[in-house]
């Protein structure tokens, strides 16, 4: 496996892509800009999701970050399989976790230590193309948990809530996959199957109530794959071939259309293919 680079794009429509517990379930957004943010570990989650429901018992593809997981029982699988000690434990967990070859983990806990392992695949924060405009809805509940709150809610005196949305907004995030590392996890070409179609359908199995089905689309995924382990350019040299600018006169987008969005072919160097996947 050679270097890869990539670029992912997907867009928001009244919904929250990523709620900050530290604000109130607010989107996140950065400070000085108010540009949107979704984390790393949001769109990492999201890959796990994907993975655990379409790969569920085939050997090779369980999960280790996941929902209720208790990572020390995870870690004893590999003891329980004939490792016998940290290093022997570590190979073990990467054959057999797809996150844990893809993404790396931190296992030196004090029982089952399988000590730690960097990940090739890494991304970046997602950013929206525009500042958003965040959206505060009070909602009613018109059942209620007890029989005490029944009683104190008369009339119109029902138990409020809030809810937060985003009209619209178009995101891209970047990533890498370094294949000297993927050399050292076992992460493989079939694994990089799985990783770009997880990409592509990154929100088709995500939806709630604070992201109704349809509200969250991938839009685009642009492969840049060198011809060398060591890459023909820079990853910012090539994130920077793509523009992606509002259209004129439109001053508040509400969909991919009202964007133009070109790649730069000129810019990419020899010894670099691209591909670009719509979704």
């Amino acid at each position: 496996m050679n270097k890869i680079d990539f670029i992912l794009l997907f867009d928001v429509t009244d919904a929250n892509p990523n709620g900050d517990p530290d604000a109130g379930n607010f989107p996140r957004t950065d400070a000085e800009t108010n540009h949107g943010l979704v984390t790393d570990v949001c769109l990492k989650r999201k890959i796990r999701n994907f993975v655990q429901l379409t790969k569920d018992g085939e050997s090779g593809y369980e999960i280790y970050v996941k929902e209720k997981a208790v990572l020390t029982n995870q870690q004893k699988k590999a003891y329980v399989n004939g490792a016998s000690d940290a290093e022997t434990a570590k190979k073990w967990m990467c054959r057999n976790f797809f996150d844990i070859r893809a993404f790396g983990a931190v296992m030196s806990l004090k029982e089952a230590n399988c000590g730690q392992v960097r990940g090739p695949v890494q991304l970046s924060f997602a950013r929206s193309i525009d500042p958003i405009i965040q959206q505060e809805f009070a909602i009613t509940r018109c059942a209620v948990a007890t029989e005490k709150e029944a009683k104190d809610q008369n009339g119109d005196n029902r138990t409020m809530g809030r809810k937060f949305t985003i009209p619209y907004a178009l995101y891209t995030a970047k990533g890498t996959i370094n294949p000297f590392l993927a050399e050292q996890t076992g992460f493989s070409e079939p694994d990089l199957a799985v990783l770009i179609q997880s990409l592509t359908h990154l929100f088709e199995f995500d939806a709630s109530a604070a992201r109704p089905a349809g509200s969250m689309a991938v839009r685009k995924l642009i492969l840049f794959t060198h011809d060398s382990k060591l890459g023909n350019a820079p990853a910012h040299k090539l994130y920077e071939s793509l523009s992606i600018t509002r259209k004129d006169n439109m001053e508040f987008p509400r969909s991919i259309a009202d964007y133009d969005i070109v790649l730069n072919t000129e810019a990419i160097p020899a010894g670099v293919t691209v591909k670009c996947i719509d979704c």
